[in-house]
């Protein structure tokens, strides 16, 4: 069972936080929560554009900036490479807006199609681009590449220049591909001090870097174009380091808070508005949640399913007509998607209550495969399972006869690319290629190898968990004192994000007297929960409960585990628990 742990916060790093001379009047409410977030001065709440990172520190920028300029110099026909997520799908958008900006006139995008091309800049997606009217004479990888060696050397021989922008890992047993400039922060010996930037990041700071050379050579002035502001962009950014759940260090959180602004002030592309108002959601009070939840599910419905270009499109277009038809497409793949992933993830508990029946207790991780499973949905199946086991987890669907590709998700104290390289250099060979980051990864496997790599991705989790690498606790800032139960409290916490990955929402834990209980929206469990010490009664809901266990009206007393938020309806504002847990008291173990 995953226990609850207390963020533990001292008296002298709560009195440290005030200590850089600059204004600390922090609620002492906030002040807990960000000492326990690992900020120790409030100079890392100072989200101003001025406080990113410098773009001259990322190697490779220099030689990626040449090439570009005489892209723009020579009209040169431009393609950019995308993945098919939404990081790819953003990534894609805001180099295709940027170089506009800049006056390039020749750009073309390509996502290509997982089950056709799988993964990256492939030998086949390069002939593609051969065999069209006019082919490319630079292509820029967004959001991948780092790991395209093959399609990388059949580019070069073709003459195409090849700029690879990426933030996965690089496989540290080859050399990098021979680009002639990548970027990514992620490169042994790059200086970048941030190696959280999500693929939008890093096109966005190669854009900002060849903006910034540019105005040396007084391009905008010559060629008269109006000189683009990059904060236009941020939006994108928002959007696709959210969606891709990376670290939400201090420079991603600036680069976050700042597109959650101008998506707020309705400064944002229209196709973010219209799914957003697809999905009844007010951009006006968007939350880093509303991305994750509500318009990155939309987008990477279309590559699950489709073809992400759709969701490139939406995100381009400013025609209000086109970006409602894209959207309720996009909305729709999006509502099949759930179907097709809601009968993968009964046959997965299906297959994991039958282990159980074997042996009690589920083992460290998660690896498991189905012949008939989609293997667009096993991200998405692979997240659920570990969401609800609370273990890695890697969902394998087949490719072919041949072939297996496997989607893996990971909990916050397992590096899951490492895990991988790990079991690359301890069974050479096992993985015919693997890829991704600490949370989210992939994996391609010969069929006959399955038995054997579910095995040794498991033991290799055990010994962690032997080593006490892997922690299973579920974090929380303890109790919240009573008089902080308030509206006023709950809309504090809201405006004092962004919360995100690696920089969770507060989240608190605390005994209460369960009064009333019932099921809606066929899934959902809303509550009434008292407290016992002031018997105030406050609403509650857990989405997606486990309707066989719930509702259980022989349980009157709950640890429970929350967030406040403001329930608006008909106009009406309400305090309102968020459940992330909903515990009779007595199994729940707190330390």
């Amino acid at each position: 069972m995953l226990n609850i742990k207390r963020y533990q916060v001292s008296a002298a790093d709560l009195a440290n936080i005030t200590k850089d001379g600059t204004e600390s009047e922090l609620h002492p409410l906030l002040q807990r929560i960000y000492v326990a977030r690992g900020v120790n001065s409030t100079q890392y709440l100072d989200y101003s554009l001025a406080k990113l990172l410098p773009y001259q520190t990322l190697s490779g920028i220099d030689a990626a900036i040449s090439c570009l300029y005489q892209a723009l110099l020579n009209q040169q026909r431009v393609l950019i490479v995308g993945d098919f997520d939404v990081d790819g799908a953003t990534s894609t958008t805001l180099a295709i807006l940027a170089l506009h900006a800049f006056g390039l006139q020749n750009i073309a995008y390509l996502i290509p199609n997982r089950f056709e091309f799988g993964y990256g800049l492939t030998p086949e997606i390069v002939a593609v681009t051969k065999q069209q009217p006019t082919p490319p004479d630079i292509i820029i990888t967004v959001d991948n590449g780092i790991a395209s060696h093959e399609g990388v050397l059949v580019a070069k021989e073709h003459g195409i220049k090849i700029i690879i922008t990426d933030h996965h890992l690089p496989n540290t047993s080859v050399e990098l591909p021979v680009a002639d400039a990548i970027v990514n922060p992620n490169k042994i010996g790059d200086a970048f001090t941030s190696k959280n930037l999500a693929g939008v990041g890093v096109i966005f700071y190669l854009m900002l870097a060849l903006r910034g050379f540019l105005r040396t050579e007084n391009w905008f002035t010559k060629n008269n174009i109006p000189e683009p502001n990059m904060a236009q962009f941020l939006d994108l950014v928002a959007l696709g380091t959210a969606a891709d759940l990376v670290h939400l260090d201090y420079n991603n959180r600036i680069l976050v808070n700042h597109g959650l602004e101008r998506i707020r002030a309705g400064k944002c592309r229209l196709g973010l508005k219209i799914l957003l108002r697809l999905a009844n959601r007010d951009y006006e009070k968007i939350k880093v949640d509303d991305l994750v939840y509500i318009v990155a599910p939309r987008l990477n419905a279309a590559g699950r399913l489709d073809d992400m270009s759709v969701g490139v499109a939406c995100l381009l277009s400013d025609n209000l007509q086109h970006v409602r038809l894209l959207a309720r497409e996009l909305d729709n793949l999006n509502k099949e998607r759930r179907v097709i992933e809601q009968g993968m993830q009964q046959q997965a508990l299906q297959e994991l209550a039958k282990l159980q029946f074997i042996q009690p207790e589920l083992p460290p991780a998660l690896c498991i495969f189905k012949e008939t499973w989609h293997q667009g949905v096993i991200g998405i199946l692979a997240s659920k399972l570990k969401e609800r086991f609370h273990r890695p987890t890697i969902v394998f669907a087949a490719i072919n006869d041949e072939e297996l590709k496997g989607s893996a998700r990971s909990v916050p104290s397992l590096h899951l690319r490492d895990i991988l390289d790990e079991i690359a250099v301890q069974h050479p060979g096992l993985m015919v290629k693997f890829g991704g980051h600490a949370m989210a990864a992939g994996v391609t496997l010969r069929r006959a190898d399955y038995p054997k790599f579910q095995t040794t991705f498991i033991d290799v989790i055990q010994q962690k968990m032997q080593q006490g690498t892997i922690e299973d606790f579920l974090y929380t800032d303890g109790e919240l004192p009573n008089h902080y139960f308030s509206l006023e409290i709950a809309e504090l916490l809201r405006q004092s994000g962004p919360w995100g990955h690696g920089f969770p929402e507060p989240l608190f834990d605390g005994i209460f007297d369960l009064t009333a209980q019932r099921i809606i929206g066929e899934k959902h469990l809303k509550v009434t929960l008292r407290n016992p010490e002031t018997l105030q009664e406050l609403d509650g809901i857990h989405f997606n409960i486990d309707i066989k266990t719930w509702p259980n009206y022989r349980i009157t007393k709950v640890h429970a585990v929350y967030r406040l938020d403001v329930n608006e309806y008909n106009g009406r504002r309400n305090l309102q628990l968020l459940l992330e847990r909903l515990k009779p008291l007595e199994p729940l173990e707190v330390t």
